[in-house]
């Protein structure tokens, strides 16, 4: 088990980060011109409000895992559903980038947000701060959620 907070910390940095390195991988190299041809909704923020918003939410998502890692009553169960949590985040981006798959992306994205409601759940009984801290997250996603169902009616309804 991995005691020290500074290693700890690094290792959840770089395994939540990884989601943002393959999924910014997907949408450099599979966005354009496929995206830009897309109808969008009014409720579409601009680009480049993305690479901040989310730079923020992955390290948000780092503390709240560390926080519950050094936390007494921890459970491995938890961090196991984290890693499959980020599984599903990294793979938003390749199913709607790569693919261009917004139906799949979209199925994808209600499986995420039910993992990220359970990992508040079970955050916050050993830690509220994790709990807390995955908040903002939850309702982006949430927002990406309705941007999705909005790209598949505008675009395939």
């Amino acid at each position: 088990m991995l005691k020290n907070k500074f290693l700890s910390f690094l290792l959840f940095f770089i395994l939540t980060y990884s989601a943002s390195f393959i999924g910014g991988l997907a949408t450099i190299s599979f966005k354009e011109p496929w995206y830009s041809q897309l109808i969008k909704s009014n409720f579409n923020p601009p680009d480049w409000i993305f690479a901040p918003v989310w730079t923020t939410l992955y390290l948000m998502m780092t503390v709240a895992i560390w926080l519950y890692w050094h936390s007494k009553n921890r459970d491995m169960n938890t961090i196991y559903i984290y890693f499959i949590h980020i599984l599903f985040n990294t793979t938003w981006s390749i199913v709607f980038f790569a693919f261009h798959n917004i139906l799949l992306a979209l199925i994808n994205l209600m499986i995420l947000l039910c993992l990220i409601i359970i990992l508040i759940l079970r955050f916050k009984r050993v830690n509220f701060v994790s709990a807390y801290l995955m908040i903002p997250y939850l309702l982006w996603s949430s927002y990406a959620l309705f941007l999705n169902f909005n790209l598949l009616i505008l675009n395939y309804g």
